[in-house]
Order: C-alpha cells, then structure tokens, then sequence
C-alpha cells in the first residue's frame, strides 16, 4: 500500500514537472507537479479510453499516459487564463 503511493507520486511529480517543462518552460514545485500530474494520469487515461487504448504499460506507459493528460490539462487552462 505504502509503496503504491508511493510510486503514484513519483509518476505524478515526473509526469507534472515533464509538462510543465514542454507547456510553460520550467515546473511548478514538487506539489504542484504532483497535482499537475496526477489530474494528467485522470485525463489521459480517460482520453486514451475514448479512442480504444489501453493506458496501462507498467511505469513507462503511466509516465506517458500523464503526461499527455498534463500536457492537455495546461493547454486548457491556458486557453482559460489568456481569455480571462
């Protein structure tokens, strides 16, 4: 159980700091990359459900699959923060 939250924040952190890196040019704190990342993991797992792919490859495919979501997750709030 310990080691599942574990590895649940590491791919969190890796996966908000990596698109925040592509997105914004730098990350966002150790917690907001955890945020970032794992509302990326709900997105893109969602979004890889939609068009047929299974979103579970083991940590490579959960890293992906997060930071595809984040990277969608702060365009969308970017569209947001420049319209507002």
């Amino acid at each position: 159980m310990l080691w599942s939250i574990l590895v649940w924040l590491i791919i969190g952190a890796l996966a908000g700091w990596i698109a925040g890196e592509l997105m914004r040019g730098d990350g966002f704190g150790f917690f907001g990359n955890v945020i970032v990342g794992i509302l990326g993991a709900m997105i893109g797992g969602w979004l890889f459900g939609l068009i047929g792919l299974d979103p579970n490859y083991g940590f490579i495919g959960s890293v992906i699959t997060s930071v595809i979501g984040a990277v969608v997750l702060l365009f969308v709030a970017g569209l947001f923060r420049r319209t507002a």
